[in-house]
């Protein structure tokens, strides 16, 4: 393992967007801090608005668009009445991945992260706190990231 060759000279904007990061997260996980399963998610969504402010993932409608279906798709599959049998259990997941990004990309919406909410919704279920808890955390992400863009490099 070797030290990313861009870290020495621009090791101050690391630090800083790492803490920026760090600093969303936790405002994030105050205000919604009873949904462990969509906070996993938008941690991984902090990690694309962050170090790749200009990767099409960071995109805002990406970002809402992308968890909005994976929510969706995620609610749709928590219904189904045979989850506590393994294999139709791990079937079920899996096809709320598959089709979560089937969505995606069909709407050129794509946001990876947004596949573990569809994963983390189809295992939870629905309830209002968590779409309040999605609505609220990739609103402030995507608002984030539109007006920070300009102060963040790309790390990766």
């Amino acid at each position: 393992m070797k030290v990313d060759s861009k870290f020495t000279s621009h090791w101050k904007d690391y630090v800083k967007q790492s803490c920026y990061a760090a600093i969303t997260v936790f405002f994030i996980t105050i205000l919604l801090s009873d949904n462990p399963v969509v906070i996993a998610s938008i941690g991984a969504t902090s990690f694309i608005v962050f170090t790749m402010p200009n990767n099409i993932s960071a995109e805002p409608k990406r970002i809402i668009g992308g968890h909005f279906v994976g929510f969706f798709v995620g609610v749709c599959f928590a219904v189904f009445p045979f989850m506590d049998i393994i294999f139709f259990k791990a079937l079920w997941f899996s096809a709320s991945v598959g089709l979560t990004i089937l969505i995606m990309v069909t709407l050129d919406l794509e946001h990876p992260p947004a596949a573990g909410t569809a994963l983390g919704m189809t295992l939870v279920g629905y309830t209002s706190s968590s779409a309040t808890a999605i609505i609220i955390s990739v609103t402030i992400l995507a608002l984030i990231g539109v007006l920070s863009k300009p102060f963040l490099r790309d790390l990766i």
